[in-house]
């Protein structure tokens, strides 16, 4: 390939994955003081969880002063809010552009546990949807359920060149697996699964095969940087799904390898050569996957919980995003291999 066409692939793949992306860069990072609560949850038992939350809940009213006394008074109000007595954080850290890991539920009593993996252009100081995401898929989990909210990398920006390379993604992984592993170790009945969004998906590829886990689900994804399911290396079943709204419909699923740098994230999760299992993800937006009443919360929702097979399917009419039936909830059988 000449270097003129690779050129043009490079911004190609950049202009595909970022731009569509709405959302803008996030402010310059604000001062914060070191976490006093750090390592891994002792135990999962409602004095240990009460505790903990505790704990971390001191540490954001000391970011959020730290931040008002920087003249941030954005990032200060949104760790005030983080820090209300309501909120349950595992942990939290406001230094280089901020970590928050939230549970919604009661992590104590919960015996299926979704851990939610975001993308691009999500911060603590725009964290809303991430939130109004994870509540929509606790409640129709219902009782006995967990969500934890995963901010635990700094995403990319959501318009800029690190949205279609693998860097940041990579360096979540360690952490991803890290939170995985101490949820299993503390709650070992449990049935535990990854639930990824976007740029999410990259980052749940990643750190698929070193993590004990019942479900991946990829949702919204740009690619994964794998060619195929079986490539994870995961006994876990994964599952895809894109909804006929979502800009990444339109993306080139291509990997372009530069000297120093990869651009594009590969196959397409929900191909038929990726091999994942698929679900119906109706024909709402990018964003709107994990709406309130929509088929593809349905859909996962079914899928954390264990009730969904590949011939067990949901693909009622979809009134909040406007969807109509779907394709079958995992139409490939087969399913994913182990490599």
């Amino acid at each position: 390939m000449s270097r003129l066409r690779r050129v043009a692939l490079a911004a190609l793949v950049t202009a595909s994955v970022a731009v569509p992306i709405s959302g803008a860069a996030r402010p310059a990072d604000v001062p914060a003081p070191a976490p006093t609560v750090h390592g891994p949850l002792r135990a999962a038992t409602p004095e240990a969880l009460a505790e903990r939350y505790a704990g971390t809940r001191k540490d954001l009213v000391a970011a959020a002063r730290t931040a008002e006394e920087h003249g941030d008074t954005q990032r200060a109000e949104a760790l005030r809010t983080l820090a209300a007595p309501a909120r349950q954080l595992l942990s939290f850290d406001g230094r280089n552009g901020g970590r928050a890991v939230e549970v919604m539920g009661d992590l104590a009593r919960a015996d299926r546990i979704a851990v939610l993996v975001p993308g691009a252009g999500t911060s603590v100081d725009h964290y809303g949807r991430l939130r109004n995401d994870a509540g929509a898929l606790r409640r129709s989990l219902g009782d006995r359920s967990a969500v934890v909210a995963w901010l635990g990398y700094r995403t990319p920006e959501a318009v800029s060149l690190s949205v279609a390379t693998a860097r940041r993604a990579a360096r979540a992984v360690p952490d991803l697996r890290a939170l995985v592993a101490e949820l299993t170790r503390v709650k070992p009945a449990a049935r535990t699964s990854l639930v990824c969004h976007s740029y999410g998906t990259v980052v749940c590829a990643g750190a698929a095969s070193r993590v004990r886990i019942a479900d991946i689900v990829l949702y919204g994804s740009p690619g994964t940087g794998y060619d195929s399911a079986a490539a994870l290396r995961t006994e876990a079943t994964v599952w895809a799904g894109r909804s006929s709204g979502d800009w990444t419909v339109d993306i080139p699923h291509r990997r372009l390898r530069l000297p120093f740098v990869t651009f594009g994230f590969g196959a397409d999760p929900v191909s038929p050569e990726f091999g994942a299992r698929t679900f119906s993800a109706g024909h709402g937006q990018h964003s709107e996957y994990l709406k309130p009443g929509s088929l593809p919360l349905r859909n996962i929702a079914r899928i954390v919980a264990g009730e969904a097979t590949h011939t067990d399917t949901d693909t009622s009419a979809d009134t909040d995003t406007g969807a109509g039936p779907g394709r079958g909830a995992a139409e490939r059988s087969g399913g994913n291999r182990r490599a």
